[in-house]
């Protein structure tokens, strides 16, 4: 584990050292970038979901959460077919981009407000209807790999980012939203995901097919 001063805020990241500077870059022009909206009064590109003082010190799974957090129940996905993982609520870090993205949270909600008008639409708006996307919130391990068989053992599979699935993109042996896109953009593929989709290969990270 290391740490890295990111002006005021201190950003904890396992296994993998991030400059101030490629953070910023990679979010500045993304998606994620809200420093302009007219709503961000303070014009600062980290604040929407990262605060230096009076953080949520409620959630573990980011730091210095500064974003009011989803409440809704959701569908979660459950088939077609047999499905060998346990699929639950949607928590962790799945849950902290749900709080946008399932459009009952709207977006200005930061920095204790809680009044916001600014929602997530379009292509962006996952919904509380989880059932007919990629499930999340499950375990993904060596025993659930053996079980279905067409997965590739998190644990020995290169994740095609220098460490295994396990380590470079599960949280705690879980499949949450942040293994397939990285809220940061560091790696500035297309749609936020950690690795370039051509020809499926990120889907086949993970999938034996």
């Amino acid at each position: 584990m290391f740490k890295k001063v990111v002006g005021l805020l201190t950003v904890v990241v396992t296994g993998l050292f991030l400059s101030s500077g490629a953070l910023a870059q990679g979010i500045s022009g993304s998606a994620h970038d809200f420093s302009g909206d007219v709503w961000n009064t303070s014009g600062e590109l980290c604040i929407v979901c990262h605060t230096p003082h009076n953080a949520d010190a409620t959630v573990a799974d980011a730091p210095l959460w500064n974003h009011e957090v989803t409440t809704a129940t959701f569908t979660v996905y459950s088939g077609p077919g047999t499905l060998d993982a346990t699929v639950g609520q949607p928590s962790g870090v799945s849950k902290l981009c749900l709080s946008c993205h399932d459009g009952t949270v709207a977006v200005d909600n930061f920095g204790g407000t809680t009044t916001g008008t600014s929602f997530v639409g379009g292509a962006d708006l996952v919904g509380i209807d989880l059932s007919n996307d990629h499930p999340i919130s499950l375990t993904y391990d060596a025993a659930l790999a053996t079980t279905d068989g067409g997965l590739n053992n998190p644990t020995s599979t290169n994740s095609g980012l220098g460490g295994t699935i396990t380590a470079d993109l599960l949280f705690s042996n879980s499949l949450e939203c942040g293994s397939c896109h990285d809220v940061h953009d560091t790696a500035g593929n297309s749609k936020l995901l950690r690795l370039d989709n051509a020809g499926s290969a990120l889907c086949s990270t993970c999938h034996n097919k």
